[in-house]
């Protein structure tokens, strides 16, 4: 139970480092497929790009269940699968909510910076740990400026956008 647990918990540290992949490295340094649904979400970010990344996600996860059961690769990746919920809800919350404590503050603050003002700076959503460990954390005198210059942004109101992503791409074409 314990072993399980540990195993878990090392999937859910291993998400914070594929959601700074799959944002930084694949989102912004690098032109890749991810790119221009990201780059709708940055010019609108009512738009949820990641809902197509749900149906493999949970039909990998499905049959990996069926198949291997709780093994522990099956559940190191049932980890992953639970940091990529944790990540959706955070991601929601920060553009639609009000945050309801000091670190839903903080990284709603870092999130809206990126989106705002540093682009090529804060790529952790969830966590700023990969950040500082590649160097896109900014200085703190900059990350005290950024969360100021932000601080008054008020939540996203009314709906997603999912349908409008593929007008946003055809746009871009």
């Amino acid at each position: 139970m314990l072993a399980d647990t540990i195993i878990f918990a090392a999937g859910l540290f291993a998400w914070t480092l594929v959601e700074y992949v799959i944002h930084g490295t694949l989102s912004h340094i690098f032109a890749t497929p991810i790119s221009p649904l990201h780059d709708v979400h940055h010019r609108d970010p009512h738009a949820i790009f990641t809902i197509g990344a749900w149906v493999p996600t949970a039909l990998v996860w499905t049959a990996g269940i069926a198949i291997f059961g709780m093994s522990a690769g099956m559940i190191f990746y049932s980890g992953i699968v639970a940091g990529f919920i944790a990540y959706e809800t955070v991601h929601y919350r920060i553009h639609f909510v009000r945050p309801s404590s000091a670190f839903e503050a903080r990284i709603r603050a870092r999130h809206l910076a990126h989106h705002f003002h540093a682009p090529d700076m804060c790529f952790g959503v969830t966590t700023p740990i990969w950040d500082r460990v590649f160097g896109s954390e900014p200085s703190i005198d900059r990350m005290s400026a950024l969360e100021a210059s932000v601080a008054n942004v008020a939540p996203l109101t009314g709906p997603t956008n999912v349908r409008k992503i593929s007008h946003y791409l055809r746009l871009a074409q």
